[in-house]
């Protein structure tokens, strides 16, 4: 990747040596600190990953599913939802979600009215039968599974009993217009969610219904025809979804043929596996890993390669940026690199399930870092803190967060920002499964029936280890905010068996204490400490990970930088205004605006950047949630300088980065920096301040183009930026729009300093066959006469031509402005894409 980690001084306690390994290759006894005794009769080695091919057995873990012979064996299995018990934060999160929009959304949501909906039909006739349903109770089911909410956990069942109960005799389920929906072939998407939903609902509650209707419908999907099977669009590109949940019943029936409708799976996938198949960001963040998925019965490395490849090059071209994420807004597009660039809540939370279904195949422990990166830096950043309202895009570099438009700076038109709970659809229902997945992946199991402590987090976990014993594991930490972690066994019977610890990718160095006594370990960051041993009632492992502060620069974006300490990334705190904007009162809408400035650059010693920061600790919020700008348990004071000329762009967007380090005549100033994760408005990628040659001056912002428009949906300034269409659907270039002004009369009006024109030419835009604006009916041209406006003499005709320029000449008229007088057709809106003066 082409970005570097710059490492500062940092006062450690703990002594580290640095090491290699091998995968699955234990690197022996560590020598104990003299007289300490951590591990009778045991050992504790540094691994890349458990080894499930050396545990013996066909099956590495007696006591829960991994996977089957002929797949490769499981590193990680997934413990039952209900082993693991989140605490502190975490359980903060989802008992936030339990009672916000996600948790109240048949409150909220019309795809989720009752009153004939398909997906609670017994034939599946009815209305909103496709993806939002699904998408919802995915999360919100899994959400009262890990709470033990018994009103969450009954409401998922009046849903997933009618899914069961409305399979139809050939195996089928699921709404019947979904059979015919991509020109009358099936479209398997809105299922493959849905059978999420059912596998949780088995782990948790182990109705037997769920293996009998998974397979029935994948015999089903055996009798698709080739042809028909998996057709673009949605479902091609995230068919691993649907291989998932085969393997995950191929696990647990051992049906042989099901290893086959894999491979039929697999073949008409979109192609992840020789490139990145398609640039829409929640494709990117949900099939890049597909192949991986399909290696476990491949055994072909560039399958799992290929998953590693696609994530490398999303993050090279598109991810140089703190957060985890990328800039995807709604779909990557060329020269949209820079920090302002966004992320849908959709993308966060996929990345994060594909991370967590990675780190259970390969075993790599960088699938944890990048989970946790995505969780901890940019999740929570998506929502309120109350969790009662969403945004659909959520960006590094953010200074307001309102209803207004701002395409083409982000992609998507629209109220894009706007924190609301009644909009943004997908990820509106689709959000909810990013915290409880989260919680369920904290422990894993592993071959030697042991446990592993995989996404450090407050919680309790009780498993069965070693002979069968039943073991419970208290994890007590502050972690992301600390790096203390502290372990407590409980157990009937002591027990030999391994325990796990990641180190994390961050990591230079930690200590391990047992029982009291220490013992030293040689951890390479990325990589386990196994504890083997016989593990007692009242036995404790406490884990010091050492969180020093680190520069990232970003090196494909201007030089900017980025602030980490531990898996923490750190933003500017910029003063937030909530300001209620639509919704109703017991569900409002928000915007947010900066109260503080936040156009600042950071004064580093070149020397050493991480002595360029204080840590401020204080007292944990009495809330429980530390994802809060004012209630962030942690801080940095930083020198910063003010960069008069970095503005917000006319669309409200943080100005684009440029070259760094960066003059300013400015007074240095103490800044806070708190978690970006805490932060709803924020500046997480910085410009440097410098001083001498390589320092850069920041250009004053443009002048706004002098251009007003009777309503403006996308960017006004599309119409004259220079940019010349391709046609006039050109979806990758900024457009100007009346949207949704339906066969209305409309204008748009130049101003400029006086001078001699004869002729325009008008470039409509005419989406066709996408939406509904088309070239208007008719227009005409007008220009300034004082405080008149009055219509130019002699023109030719006036073009409504599709793809060209409409050239109208006129007799030449000294002014100081014109104007386009539009109809609109009727029952259409209309556009421009470019106009030219003469």
């Amino acid at each position: 990747m082409k970005w570097r980690k710059i490492r500062g001084s940092f006062a450690m306690a703990t002594v580290f040596w640095g090491c290699t390994g091998v995968a699955g290759f234990a690197l022996g006894i560590v020598a104990q600190e003299a007289g300490a005794e951590p591990a009778p009769g045991g050992t504790i080695a540094v691994v890349d990953r458990p080894d499930a091919q050396e545990a013996g057995t066909a099956e590495p873990n007696a006591f829960y599913v991994g996977n089957r012979p002929p797949l490769i064996p499981s590193p990680f299995m997934k413990l039952p939802i209900g082993a693991i018990r989140p605490e502190g934060w975490v359980r903060k999160q989802l008992e936030l979600q339990a009672d916000g929009f996600i948790g109240r959304l048949t409150d909220i949501s019309r795809y989720l009215n009752k009153e004939n909906n398909a997906w609670l039909s017994a034939d599946g006739e009815g209305e909103h039968g496709w993806e939002e349903v699904p998408y919802w109770v995915k999360g919100f089911g899994d959400t009262g599974y890990v709470l033990g909410d018994e009103r969450i956990i009954q409401e998922a069942r009046i849903w997933l009993d009618a899914a069961i109960a409305g399979q139809r005799e050939d195996g089928y389920f699921g709404p019947r217009a979904n059979l015919t929906h991509l020109d009358g072939k099936p479209d398997l998407w809105p299922n493959m969610i849905m059978l999420f939903a059912l596998q949780s609902y088995f782990e948790y509650s182990g109705d037997a219904r769920v293996l009998d209707l998974m397979t029935k419908y994948f015999r089903w999907e055996m009798s698709i025809p080739e042809d028909d099977f998996l057709i673009p669009f949605w479902q091609q590109q995230r068919a691993a979804d649907n291989l998932f949940s085969i393997y995950w019943l191929y696990n647990r029936t051992g049906e042989p043929w099901l290893l086959e409708l894999a491979g039929r799976n697999h073949r008409h996938t979109a192609n992840w596996t020789d490139d990145v198949a398609n640039w829409h960001n929640v494709n990117m963040c949900q099939a890049f890993g597909g192949p991986t998925t399909y290696y476990v019965q491949s055994k072909d490395p560039k399958h799992l390669e290929a998953s590693e490849r696609n994530y490398r090059k999303i993050r090279d071209m598109y991810g140089q940026v703190p957060g985890g994420l990328f800039g995807g807004d709604e779909n990557c597009r060329p020269g949209y690199t820079g920090p302002r660039q966004a992320i849908e809540t959709c993308g966060i939370v996929e990345m994060m399930l594909s991370s967590e279904v990675l780190l259970k195949i390969s075993g790599d422990p960088k699938w944890a870092d990048r989970c946790e990166d995505a969780a901890f830096n940019t999740l929570p950043a998506s929502m309120t803190p109350d969790l009662k309202a969403l945004r659909y895009l959520t960006a590094p570099n953010l200074v307001l967060s309102d209803r207004h438009n701002k395409s083409p700076g982000v992609q998507n038109r629209g109220p894009m920002f706007l924190m609301n709970p009644h909009g943004h659809r997908c990820c509106q229902h689709n959000m909810g499964h990013g915290w409880p997945y989260y919680a369920e992946h904290l422990w894993l199991a592993t071959p030697g029936n042991g446990l592993a402590a995989m996404l450090y987090a407050p919680c309790r976990v009780t498993a069965k280890a070693g002979d069968g014993a039943e073991v419970t594991i208290d994890e007590r930490t502050r972690y992301p905010f600390e790096g203390r972690i502290e372990f407590a066994v409980s157990t009937s019977k002591t027990t030999r068996f391994p325990l796990y610890l990641r180190v994390p990718g961050w990591c230079d160095g930690l200590a391990v204490t047992i029982n009291g006594a220490p013992v030293k370990v040689e951890a390479k960051p990325q990589s386990y400490i196994c504890v083997d041993r016989a593990w007692a009632d009242g036995d404790t492992l406490v884990l010091e990970l050492p969180m020093p502060i680190t520069i990232t620069k970003w090196e494909e974006n201007k030089g900017c930088v980025s602030v980490n300490r531990g898996p923490l990334t750190y933003s500017l705190k910029i003063g937030e205004k909530y300001v209620r904007e639509g919704g109703t009162d017991d569900w409002p809408a928000w915007e947010i605006h900066p109260t503080t400035p936040w156009n600042y650059g950071l004064v580093l010693d070149e020397g050493g950047p991480a002595r360029s920061f204080e840590v401020i600790e204080k007292e944990w919020p009495a809330s429980n949630q530390p994802f809060e700008a004012d209630a962030a348990p942690i801080a940095l004071r930083a020198k910063a300088k003010r960069i008069p000329n970095w503005q917000q762009d006319p669309l409200g967007l943080v100005g684009k980065m440029e070259p760094n380090p960066v003059k300013s005549d400015q007074p240095v100033e103490t800044v806070t920096l708190i978690p970006m994760g805490c932060a709803r408005l924020r500046i997480a990628a910085f410009p440097t301040i410098g001083e001498g040659p390589d320092a850069h001056d920041w250009p004053p912002p443009p002048p706004p183009l002098p251009l007003k428009a009777s309503y403006v949906h996308d960017s006004i300034e599309a119409i004259m930026d220079g940019v010349e269409p391709k046609n006039s659907n050109d979806q990758g270039i900024p457009r100007f729009t009346w949207w949704n002004h339906l066969g209305t009369q409309e204008w748009v009006e130049y101003t400029f300093e006086e001078k001699e024109v004869s002729e325009v030419e008008v470039y409509w835009f005419d989406d066709t066959g996408v939406g509904r604006c088309r070239v208007p009916q008719s227009w005409r041209l007008l220009y300034k006469h004082g405080d008149q406006w009055l219509p130019v003499e002699n023109p030719g005709a006036y073009g409504v031509d599709r793809d060209r320029f409409n050239k109208v000449a006129f007799d030449p008229v000294s002014t100081s402005g014109l104007r386009l007088d539009v109809q609109l057709q009727s029952d259409f809106s209309g556009g421009i894409l470019e106009w030219k003066v003469k």
